[in-house]
């Protein structure tokens, strides 16, 4: 098995080709548009005929397509045509032709550029509609094919506009968050300021109260002293109001007081509700504040203070009645603004749902385009530089197919001079390609996950198709929880064609993918199911009643008196009165455990006959005489003969200890087997196995090497005197 090799960059075309080349040979998987415009994965698997070459048995999965070396000479004004009519088509894998230039200095560089410049404003464009609230539509609106310079031109528009929009849409959203702090620092701190004043009015009355009620003992001395002084000479003081985030409050407090050694008055009030900051955009808990100062020193330092702690200042008017005007003036500004950008969110939303409409069409459309000239800077340039030449890989069955291609888009490009076609000859190895239909694709996939198969090799995919889901079904091994996968996977299938045509999620189309092979899985599964007797763990007589009963009335669930058996063998699967006996776990263990030999067994001796396969085809007997034959020796001598014990053991009931058998088939093999023996002449037969299998050992590790070694000092020697000849 040969592991894959690793698709290029920037290339969204796969042309599942399974390749196996040298190491300087550069291989490039494409991701073609299949005709209806959904970006698919085309194989090429999909049934393309009855053709099949000669060399081949009569299974197209069996071994590998004949692959073959083509050359195109395609002339310049039908390239493009062309590259998108054969990656439509996904039956040829193009050559790098211009490996030992970099990606900057090739012919279309350009516009490939271009294309991902395309990319970027799409992908900006996806953004905005997610952080919009909805996805691109997967239906896009039918439209003619748009022309790539007129989509470049349309996409930079658009770009423009939006970006226009958002920035507009910033500006307002900010200035009305700052509307909304505005109004509530004019709230709180018009109460504060008012409940103040109250304060003030009732003092003073208070004051002239006593005067009027002239002189007392308990009258200040100081009063007329202070009554006499000049009003100008009063210290006036100043304040900032604003809001400071709630989680810095307590920080921003501490810092003015230490700041201004405590010749400052701060009061704050929270806000019930967290409001939208103007400057992160985010919602946030905050307290309205106000600082009384004395002096512009203090008033330089709260500042700095409060742009360290961000917050938000606001200007404020210590008139009641200017203070009720700038309310009434903020409310009208924050209705406008509310009104203004709910129409231009709207606007926005209409726009991007235009986008939303034509977004897969557009982004398939750039997809292809950069694919197209990605595939065109691996062909070269011809010495006239009206022609490009192309290599590649196609299959056999392919040859009209791609010639019919290559006619069309002569015809479409309105070129003169039609593509050459021409098939190369040459000693390098071909990719492995294989035909596969819907049902079988996501088995070869399984398989294509562990290795790839060289050119012409057996197919282990051919098998899996049945060995993966019924192994699968061992572990498994209840059919209700079979009725209910086959249900699931029922859904996936005769939803097929709508479900093909959508764009889903993740697990949802890893799931879509491969609902034929969790088809078999649910069919394998209620089978073994049934072998093993569990719905839901739970047995049914299904086949009949159980062949074992109780003695007597006193024993009813059979856990603690043992039964007899009144009738013949249950028909299928394992009699449903082991269940809720204390043997059923050690009886079900051994026999899951027992059947996971057989098969595991069966599946290796599988996987050497298709070695033999594989080394009759290519004519390699070194494989056969000192692989095929020393594997099969050492594999059937040990685990086929436990094998083998397994089954007569099944078949004749006996109680001879099988751990035993073969450990001591080891240690002691010339002792007597007593109540351990099986058959007549086992003990035989085990040591002939067991020379066997010590004999196979050697055979298989170290002839082998040296003959390989010979074989390449033989081949280096002729070359050697063919050289010299």
């Amino acid at each position: 098995m040969k592991k894959k090799t690793k698709s290029y960059a920037h290339i969204d075309w796969s042309l599942k080709l399974k390749t196996k080349q040298k190491a300087n040979t550069r291989e490039i998987d494409l991701d073609v548009l299949s005709r209806d415009g959904k970006l698919t994965e085309l194989t090429g698997r999909e049934s393309m005929g009855d053709v099949r070459g000669g060399c081949c048995p009569p299974m197209d999965l069996f071994r590998s397509e004949p692959m073959q070396l083509v050359q195109l000479i395609i002339p310049m004004e039908s390239a493009h045509f062309t590259v998108s009519y054969l990656g439509d088509l996904g039956l040829l894998q193009f050559k790098d032709l211009n490996s030992e230039k970099s990606p900057f200095q090739r012919t279309y560089a350009a516009q490939i550029k271009k294309c991902g410049e395309m990319a970027r404003k799409l992908r900006f464009f996806k953004e905005q509609m997610l952080k919009a609230g909805f996805s691109p539509s997967t239906k896009s609106v039918a439209q003619n094919d748009i022309d790539v310079d007129d989509l470049e031109v349309k996409l930079g528009e658009l770009e423009v506009e939006l970006i226009e929009m958002n920035a507009n849409g910033e500006k307002l959203q900010r200035s009305y968050n700052e509307l909304v702090e505005y109004k509530l620092v004019l709230q709180k701190a018009g109460e504060f300021f008012a409940s103040a004043q109250h304060s003030a009015t009732a003092q003073q009355r208070e004051m002239e109260s006593r005067q009027m009620g002239g002189e007392s003992i308990e009258t200040p001395l100081l009063q007329d002293q202070e009554a006499s002084t000049d009003l100008s000479k009063q210290v006036k003081l100043g304040f900032i109001t604003g809001l400071v985030p709630r989680e810095k409050s307590m920080a921003f407090e501490r810092i003015l007081f230490r700041a201004t050694r405590g010749n400052v008055f701060l009061k704050q009030v929270p806000v019930e509700e967290p409001i939208t900051d103007p400057v992160s955009g985010e919602k946030m808990e905050k307290n309205v504040f106000w600082v009384f100062y004395s002096g512009e020193r203090a008033k330089n330092k709260i500042l700095k203070i409060c742009e360290a702690f961000g917050a938000n200042r606001y200007p404020f008017a210590e008139d009641l009645g200017k203070q009720a005007l700038m309310i009434i003036e903020v409310s009208g500004r924050i209705s406008e603004l509310k009104t203004t950008l709910d129409a231009g969110l709207l606007h926005r939303d209409n726009l991007l749902q235009t986008i939303g409409d034509q977004f897969e069409q557009w982004n398939l459309k750039v997809k292809k385009e950069k694919s197209i000239y990605h595939t065109l800077n691996m062909l070269s340039l011809d010495v006239t530089k009206k022609c490009l030449v192309a290599e590649g890989w196609s299959p056999v069955f392919a040859t009209k197919q791609i010639q019919e291609a290559l006619q069309r888009a002569a015809f479409d490009s309105n070129s003169q001079v039609g593509a050459i076609f021409q098939v190369l000859h040459t000693r390098e190895s071909p990719p492995t390609y294989f035909r596969t239909n819907k049902f079988t694709s996501a088995f070869q996939e399984i398989v294509d996950a562990y290795g790839v198969a060289k050119y012409q090799e057996a197919n282990p995919g051919v098998y899996t198709i049945v060995t993966f889901p019924f192994l699968f079904a061992v572990m498994f091994g209840d059919w209700g929880h079979g009725i209910c996968l086959l249900l699931a996977t029922l859904f996936f299938i005769v939803r097929e064609k709508k479900l093909s045509s959508q764009k889903l999620g993740d697990i949802t189309e890893m799931t879509f993918g491969g609902r034929y092979v969790i088809l078999m899985m649910s069919l394998f599964s209620i089978y073994t199911g049934l072998v093993y007797n569990e719905f839901f763990s739970v047995p049914f007589e299904l086949f009949g009643y159980s062949a074992y009963a109780c003695r007597d009335l006193s024993c009813r669930d059979a856990s603690t008196v043992g039964l007899i058996k009144v009738g013949d063998t249950y028909p299928f699967g394992v009699d449903p009165a082991w269940h809720g006996t204390r043997s059923e776990l050690p009886f079900l263990n051994s026999l899951k455990m027992k059947m996971s030999i057989l098969l595991g067994v069966a599946q290796m001796n599988l996987g050497i006959i298709l070695n033999y396969f594989n080394a009759t085809f290519f004519g390699i007997s070194l494989n056969i005489w000192f692989q095929f034959i020393p594997q099969m020796i050492f594999l059937n001598s040990l685990f086929g003969y436990l094998s083998l014990l397994i089954i007569v053991k099944w078949c004749t009931g006996s109680q001879a200890d099988l751990y035993h058998i073969m450990i001591y088939m080891f240690l002691s093999p010339t002792d007597e087997l007593g109540e351990n023996q099986l058959f007549p002449g086992q003990k035989t037969v085990q040591l002939v196995l067991l020379l066997l299998a010590l004999v196979s050992v050697p055979w298989m590790l170290l002839p082998k090497p040296f003959l390989l070694k010979k074989q390449h000092e033989n081949s280096c020697s002729l070359r050697v005197v063919s050289c010299v000849l």
